[in-house]
């Protein structure tokens, strides 16, 4: 199984979840199932998260898209980093 690990530094931890929750069928149409979701304890405007990943192309394409960072920028997002990460039988 591959997943997308996320971190985004935001500036406005509810309104970036209001966009982000606006975007759900976005991110299934991209190929995204939302697994979690935390937050940060002592910074609760870093916020982690991880979606199973159905089509590594579709989410590959999805967060490269220019619109993408559009959004994360309008939502609050000061800066973000997204790995994908295949799991690995035996670890």
């Amino acid at each position: 199984m591959i997943v997308m690990l996320c971190r985004n530094r935001v500036a406005d931890f509810p309104r970036w979840k209001a966009v982000f929750d606006s975007h759900a069928q976005a991110h299934r149409a991209a190929g995204l199932r939302l697994r979690d979701l935390w937050r940060e304890v002592e910074e609760p405007n870093n916020v982690f998260f991880v979606f199973e990943v159905i089509r590594p192309d579709k989410a590959q394409a999805f967060i490269s898209d220019p619109a993408a960072a559009e959004t994360g920028k309008s939502s609050g997002v000061l800066d973000a980093e997204y790995h994908f990460l295949e799991t690995s039988a035996g670890y």
